[in-house]
């Protein structure tokens, strides 16, 4: 594990690297701040981009336990190629499974006002079981992805969707999807569905997801809506609809997904941050949609064996694949300590960290050939991090605590290390 990760980590260190000699080829000295600072925008949304099309950082290189090394290129057309059509597609390989994935797609604006456009895709990929993403999320982007290093349960899917984005306002965002999947986990796993065991299955799915961000503010540049600063709270709401029987669907169940974040006061003076989490499907679902509290802890004798890197807002105590659920929440507290200000470029930053996660599952025997636990006890882990150490690297200590307390005391530590840096 520390061996891919201080692989990987050195490619951190030349992609910021490359990223930084390129802004210098590609702006000209005669150009200003202003194009400047554009571009280095365009990097920190994980966007390298050229005159027709804007490549994506994200596909270059990744790590998890199955796929091993994930590499390839992808990107979208940007404005210069048109206002009006997109194209976006990518392609990557993974070097221990020895296989190709891929996206292709596009779209069509159908009202400027509003921001209104339509896409359509297919899609051949990997997705992590138990995950949950909300299509008004976008994209988000990181230099270093910690939990991907150590996930190793994942289920390919083939996807056909088609997809219709709103503005109903700047501060309302919505997004619609059908979509028809073919999924089959690359684990062993069966479900029990009317007597039958079911390996491998289609799915027929609706999605509609609303971003409501009442206190952000915009401006009007361009022509275009910009965010000029990050108001809070900030709410997002999804549900799902599987219909069986259409497209030769296998599942009938629905999902309803919330999350809302709040933060109060800054970084540079000091910050506290609430994320609360909470979801629950009804019907009958399988293991790849139900919720895992996004764990991100390895399954290793001694904590040192365990030492990776901490995530942003998982359970770094909690073991992969260790529980599922079909109605759960969770709740995280962050304090940001004000940094130390020991030099102009050196400050790191104290944050005290408390997670809580509480959930049950009705009928896990339905769920063949794997074993999980449910959180119906309440989970519960605090620990603090020091940000910033050195080169954007710190570290963070975490203790699991109350209901899912384990006997052996080092099995309740996670010692890892962080990684923040932002341009």
């Amino acid at each position: 594990m520390i061996k891919h990760s201080s692989l990987l980590l050195c490619f951190i260190f030349a992609s910021i690297s490359y990223a930084q000699n390129s802004s210098k080829n590609i702006l000209e000295p005669t150009q200003d701040s202003i194009k400047k600072r554009q571009f280095i925008k365009h990097l920190g949304n994980g966007y390298l981009p050229t005159k027709y099309f804007n490549f994506d950082l994200r596909y270059l290189i990744k790590y998890n336990q199955y796929e091993g090394v994930r590499s390839g290129l992808g990107g979208v057309t940007n404005d210069q190629f048109s206002e009006k059509y997109r194209i976006n597609s990518y392609g990557v390989y993974g070097f221990r499974d020895h296989r190709f994935k891929y996206s292709i797609g596009g779209g069509f604006r159908v009202a400027k006002k509003t921001n209104t456009w339509i896409d359509l895709s297919y899609t051949d990929d990997l997705r992590e079981t138990g995950s949950t993403k909300f299509l008004t999320d976008g994209r988000f982007f990181q230099f270093f992805e910690p939990r991907l290093l150590n996930i190793d349960l994942f289920h390919k899917l083939v996807t056909k969707a088609i997809n219709i984005e709103h503005e109903l306002d700047p501060k309302l965002l919505t997004e619609a999807e059908f979509a028809v999947s073919n999924i089959n986990p690359t684990y062993n796993y069966g479900y029990v569905l009317d007597g039958n065991i079911v390996n491998s299955f289609h799915l027929s799915t609706a999605k509609i997801s609303l971003q409501w961000n009442p206190f952000s503010k915009f401006e009007v540049t361009e022509n275009k809506v910009k965010e000029t600063k990050k108001g809070y709270p900030q709410f997002t709401l999804q549900y799902t609809k599987s219909f069986k029987d259409v497209f030769r669907s296998d599942f009938n169940f629905s999902k309803l997904d919330f999350r809302t974040i709040y933060r109060i006061g800054s970084k540079k003076e000091g910050l506290s941050e609430i994320t609360l989490v909470s979801g629950i499907t009804n019907g009958n679902t399988p293991l790849t949609h139900l919720y895992h509290a996004y764990p991100n802890n390895i399954t290793k004798e001694t904590v040192m064996q365990r030492f990776s890197v901490a995530g942003l807002n998982s359970f770094e105590t909690m073991y992969f694949n260790e529980f599922f659920s079909d109605k759960f929440t969770t709740i995280q507290l962050k304090h940001y300590i004000k940094p130390f200000n020991i030099s102009e470029h050196y400050k790191p930053q104290i944050v005290l960290i408390t997670r809580y996660a509480l959930g049950d599952i009705k009928q896990p025997e339905l769920h063949q050939d794997v074993t999980f636990g449910s959180l119906k006890k309440g989970y519960t882990e605090s620990g603090f991090e020091i940000n910033k150490l050195l080169f954007g690297f710190g570290l963070s200590f975490t203790y699991r605590y109350g209901g899912y307390h384990l006997p052996e005391f080092s099995d309740n530590i996670a010692f890892k290390f962080t990684f923040n840096v932002s341009l």
